[in-house]
C-alpha cells in the first residue's frame, strides 16, 4: 500500500474513532471513562494522515524539480504509478491491501450490539465480595444497579435491603429450563472482556419473557441464593412485585 493509501486508511480510522467517541456509539466497545483517550487517539490519527499527505506531496514536488533540472523525464509516469526497482521498472501496489478499509467502513456504518443473553448464560457470574458497602438512604425506593443489589444480597446478607422497596433494571436471560434472570454485563476495559452478573427472578412476572428484553423490576430482597452452574458463583434471588419493559440504556454495561 503506497503512502496515499496509508494516509486514506489513517484518515478513515481517525474519523471513525472520532465519530464513535463523540456519540454514545463508543459505549458499545469500551467503558465510559475512556472517552477522552479515544478523542485524543482520533485527533492523532487524523493529524498523522494529514502529515503523511503533506510529506508525500513535498517529496513529489522535490522529485519533479530534480527531474526538471537533470532532464530525466523518462520514468515520470512509472514513478507516479508505483515504485521503481533498480532497473527502471514500476511495481504497482497489490490491490488486496485495500481490503483493510472494509473493517473501517463496518465501524463507521454498523454499530454492533452489546453482548446479550446468549453470552450471559454461557459465562459464569463475576460477582465478587467487596470489603464494605456504602450506606443506603433510609427512606424511599432503592434504585440499585444489578451488581449493587447482587453484591449486597449475596455478601452483605441483605443488611440494608430487608423490608425495602427496591427497583433494578437489566435484560432478561433464560436458562435451559426457562428460568428467568435479570442480567447486566460488566466491563473491566472493553467489550471483549464483558462478563455477566445475574439475579434470579421470582414473584410476579409477565407470563411470557423474551430473552434480551430490558425490564424495570420492582420488588424486595429475599435471602435465597443459588450457585451459577457455569462457575459456581453466587446468584442471589429477587422477588418481583411488578415488572415493565423499558428501553435499553445508552450504556448497557456496568463498570
Amino acid at each position: 500500500m503506497n503512502r496515499q493509501a496509508q494516509a486514506a486508511v489513517l484518515l478513515l480510522l481517525g474519523v471513525a474513532v472520532l465519530r464513535a467517541s463523540s456519540t454514545d456509539l463508543y459505549l458499545r466497545y469500551v467503558k465510559a471513562g475512556l472517552r477522552p483517550l479515544l478523542l485524543a487517539a482520533g485527533v492523532v490519527l487524523v493529524a498523522a494522515a494529514a502529515a503523511t499527505v503533506w510529506y508525500e506531496l513535498k517529496a513529489a514536488r522535490a522529485a519533479r524539480a530534480a527531474r526538471t533540472v537533470h532532464g530525466d523525464g523518462d520514468h515520470e509516469g512509472a514513478a507516479e504509478s508505483g515504485h521503481e526497482d533498480g532497473h527502471g521498472h514500476a511495481h504497482r501496489e497489490p490491490r488486496i491491501s485495500w481490503l483493510l478499509v472494509l473493517p473501517l467502513l463496518a465501524l463507521i456504518l454498523v454499530a454492533p450490539p452489546a453482548p446479550g443473553s446468549y453470552s450471559a448464560m454461557r459465562a459464569g457470574t463475576v460477582l465478587q465480595p467487596l470489603p464494605d458497602f456504602p450506606e443506603l438512604p433510609d427512606h424511599g425506593t432503592l434504585r440499585l444497579d444489578v451488581s449493587d443489589y447482587a453484591g449486597r444480597a449475596a455478601f452483605d446478607h441483605g443488611r440494608q435491603l430487608a423490608g425495602r422497596h427496591i427497583e433494578i433494571t437489566g435484560f432478561v436471560a433464560l436458562d435451559a429450563s426457562g428460568a428467568p434472570y435479570l442480567t447486566r454485563m460488566v466491563l473491566s476495559c472493553c467489550a471483549a472482556d464483558a462478563q455477566p452478573i445475574k439475579v434470579r427472578l421470582t414473584g410476579k412476572l409477565p407470563p411470557t419473557l423474551q430473552p434480551d428484553t430490558w425490564l424495570e423490576v420492582t420488588g424486595e430482597y429475599t435471602s435465597r441464593q443459588m450457585k451459577d452452574p457455569v462457575n459456581g458463583g453466587a446468584i442471589p434471588f429477587f422477588k418481583a412485585a411488578s415488572a415493565r419493559p423499558v428501553k435499553a440504556p445508552a450504556d448497557e454495561y456496568e463498570n
